[in-house]
């Protein structure tokens, strides 16, 4: 293919403006070299792109798939020059870091705020995504490292302990389950929730549980964080399941805490990541920050 990236500036230039002349000046060029560079890129893709009019210039069907992958190629490109400008301006690394929403909640700003300390030239993307969505995302390549708590690991991933947490229920003093020390989730279903957003990891993986045992869950309000549910549950809204890592001293006043006699209630969080991942200094030295704070937990 014999065209260039200012062919394809010219080309989304022209189908914006629908003229030759006016999508030329938007790109500083006379409209005989524009359209020169038109017809090079037509013969470079083997069909015309423009139908041209005496008062303008129409794509065609070719031209308007041209204009789709044209506009997504400049996209990219204009990401790619943003992702590279922080190394001109001195960053050493970057790290892309998937989570789900407890480690996100609960333990990762202590540890990355250790890690910013020691390499403050590092720059790190973190998104919250669910368990079994970091774990794809790690085998792609999308990202370098995932914190998870996946029951059966992924045997072409290596897997490092994070932390240990606990799903625990959270009710009113009022309710008549603040007695009880413990409660199997099935018994809870009957009660209204308080829960995270549709497509939060926690609220996906309740949902899943709640169906395993012939129900659903009755959600009566849904927030975007752990603070929030536990003050509607103070209100009295409803029930709510949160980590206990979430849970703070004040809450006590105003909340009974009861643990969820399931299994699954235990949250094994670990790291996980490709081997040839190590190979990045950076990684290597987040990891250690991470590990340091699972060993002084």
């Amino acid at each position: 293919m014999r065209y260039d990236l200012m062919d394809l500036r010219v080309f989304l230039a022209v189908a914006d403006a629908q003229n030759l002349s006016r999508g030329a000046a938007r790109c500083f060029l006379a409209p005989s070299s524009a359209s020169l560079r038109l017809r090079e890129l037509e013969e470079a893709v083997g069909t015309p792109l423009f139908k041209r009019h005496a008062r303008g210039m129409e794509l065609t069907p070719a031209g308007a798939v041209m204009l789709e992958h044209a506009r997504r190629c400049i996209a990219q490109l204009e990401q790619m020059h943003a992702d590279l400008a922080p190394f001109a301006d001195g960053i050493r690394g970057h790290i892309t870091l998937f989570a789900n929403n407890n480690a996100i909640s609960s333990h990762l700003p202590g540890d990355l705020a250790r890690f910013f300390a020691r390499h403050p030239s590092v720059r790190i993307t973190l998104e919250e995504r669910p368990s079994l969505d970091i774990v794809t995302a790690i085998m792609a390549g999308r990202a370098d490292l995932g914190v998870v708590a996946v029951e059966q690991p992924h045997s072409e991933l290596r897997y490092l302990p994070y932390r240990e947490d606990e799903l625990i229920l959270l009710v009113p003093r009022s309710s008549p389950l603040a007695g009880r020390g413990s409660i199997n989730f099935g018994a809870c279903l009957s009660e209204p929730f308080v829960s995270l957003q549709s497509g939060m990891a926690l609220h996906t993986f309740l949902a899943n549980h709640a169906v395993a045992l012939g129900g659903k869950l009755d959600i009566r309000v849904q927030v975007s964080g752990y603070r929030a549910i536990a003050q509607l549950v103070a209100s009295g809204a409803g029930i709510g399941v949160v980590p206990r890592s979430a849970l703070q001293d004040a809450d006590l006043q105003h909340l009974a805490v009861l643990d969820i006699k399931e299994t699954w209630a235990m949250r094994h969080l670990q790291i996980c990541l490709r081997e040839q991942t190590l190979r990045s200094p950076f990684v290597a030295q987040f990891i250690d920050t991470l590990c340091e704070g699972n060993a002084s937990s």
